[in-house]
């Protein structure tokens, strides 16, 4: 009995929740009625409008037609009484001079009515009946004026209502994914007078295909595009790809998105790794500061407690002005965290979180302005705790020395070249593995500032020392293109740069 009642209570439990669904699914009926009602009466009034605004242009043809009409009959008929005074004129005068003349017959003497038959003469030949046109200056057709509406009436006897645009088709040939900058374009499968604009959207994610629903980002909108094509620029790669889709819209009705293309947008992406920098460097992702009151009161700061005091800028890397994400896990990438002491004595270095095993690989850096000396390069997971970048064998980096004087210079395995080049206020930092090639530009003109050739045997690390100042570290960026045809070009390097060059074992 116990079993048939717990039995009975989830069949009636179940058959209460079914019914608070129909209950609620009859509330959305009724709301959706509610809406078709006003929907309709909505549709009615713009269709009301479109109409009254279709009679005010023809009332408007009509009025100037029949004005032009009008003008047209003015003109004629004051062609034709200008005819009539004309030929009236005429016959008064001829009516005179055949009265004068019937006087003349009677005439007795013979000279005078020679002289007076001499002057009837003379007064007939320029008479004004013999020089006047017996036709109509002006035809009585109107027939030029008429007008043939069959097409026009065809026309809106076709009328019909707005038809929902077809999905546009993106063109993966002529999509474009060069220096942080996406340019997509799309086409309509058939030509539509009627689309009004585009709106495009793009997604970032790790994915080359469909997302995993909790990984799924939200969709980022640019609305009211007018052309075919449109190039998201400023992005930060911090995935492998984009997702991109684009719906065609006309006055009323936006259509069906296209078929989402996926798009590689894949960049070395990484933040600096707080957990071995040293204790004088306060670390946040992307941004290292060199703090003289550092040490033990800074090692039991951890997590949360050493992040968001507002004071530490994060640098930008869109052109929307908001912060640089937090680095999210990317596929399986090889990190350093954790793996090794912190630096110390007057190494002030801080490593990348991230290594780089294979591939070529781009980054840039820029330091405040009141920042005395700082290093950037690239290191091997084995750098002493002790050592500073450039003074061993396993470390590369270019050296910025801005104390009493400003110097420049290229260092490694305790060898230093100086620079005899202007200081640039962001360089970059272009590191490819398998061609054994670290190369710094000034990040702004893309010009080389020195190059490295080597063969790297281990997994490198991103390296930057710092005293007194700050650096921001901007990632998530590809090889510039600029970058890429200047590595290419660059056949072998000349003698005051092989003076560094190492085969590292």
């Amino acid at each position: 009995m116990d079993e048939q009642r717990e039995t009975l209570q989830r069949i009636v439990s179940t058959l209460a929740n079914k019914n608070d669904e129909i209950h609620n699914f009859i509330d959305t009926l009724n709301h959706t009625i509610r809406n078709v009602q006003e929907n309709s009466s909505n549709v009615i009034s713009e269709l009301d409008e479109e109409f009254d605004a279709l009679y005010s242009v023809l009332d408007e043809m009509k009025g100037t037609m029949a004005n032009t009409i009008q003008q047209e009959k003015a003109h004629k008929i004051q062609a034709l009484q200008n005819q009539i005074s004309q030929c009236s004129n005429a016959l008064e005068s001829s009516e005179e001079l055949l009265e004068h003349a019937a006087q003349t017959l009677d005439i007795k003497n013979p000279t005078e009515f020679s002289k007076a038959a001499g002057q009837i003469k003379d007064r007939v030949t320029m008479a004004s009946a013999f020089r006047i046109s017996l036709k109509p200056s002006v035809s009585d057709s109107m027939t030029h004026l008429m007008v043939d509406f069959s097409l026009e009436r065809h026309a809106l006897q076709a009328l019909k209502f707005l038809p929902v645009p077809k999905a546009p088709e993106i063109d993966t040939a002529a999509c474009l994914v060069a220096d942080n900058c996406i340019t997509i374009s799309w086409r309509m499968p058939e030509e539509d007078s009627r689309v009004d604009h585009f709106v495009l959207e793009y997604r970032k994610t790790n994915y080359d295909g469909f997302a995993r629903a909790k990984d799924e980002q939200p969709w980022e909108v640019i609305d009211y595009i007018k052309d075919t094509e449109y190039t998201l620029s400023g992005l930060k790669f911090d995935r492998k790809y984009l997702n991109v889709r684009v719906q065609a819209c006309n006055k009323a009705v936006a259509g069906e998105y296209s078929d989402p293309v996926t798009l590689e947008t894949k960049a070395f992406v990484f933040n600096l790794d707080n957990t071995s920098s040293h204790l004088n460097l306060k670390v946040e992702d992307t941004y290292v500061e060199w703090e003289p009151t550092g040490g033990k009161g800074q090692e039991k700061v951890k997590g949360k407690e050493n992040k968001g005091s507002g004071q530490y800028p994060v640098l930008k890397s869109n052109k929307s002005g908001a912060p640089s994400p937090k680095r999210t896990s990317i596929g399986t990438r090889p990190t350093a965290k954790g793996s090794r002491d912190r630096f110390t004595g007057e190494s002030y270095t801080v490593l990348g979180d991230t290594t780089i095993e294979s591939g070529q690989h781009y980054w840039e850096v820029r330091a405040q302005k009141d920042c005395k000396s700082y290093s950037v390069g690239v290191t091997y997971k084995n750098l002493g705790k002790f050592d500073q970048l450039g003074k061993t064998n396993s470390s590369w980096c270019i050296h910025i020395n801005n104390w009493l004087q400003s110097t420049f210079s290229a260092k490694h395995n305790n060898k230093s070249k100086t620079l005899d080049i202007p200081i640039p206020d962001r360089i970059g930092v272009y590191c490819n593995f398998d061609g054994g090639q670290l190369m710094f530009y000034n990040a702004n003109s893309k010009e080389l500032l020195y190059a490295f050739r080597t063969k790297f045997t281990q997994p490198l690390l991103p390296g930057f020392m710092i005293w007194c100042g700050g650096l921001s570290v901007s990632t998530g960026l590809q090889v510039p293109s600029a970058v890429k045809t200047l590595q290419k070009s660059e056949n072998g390097l000349n003698s005051s740069t092989c003076s560094l060059n190492s085969v590292a074992q």
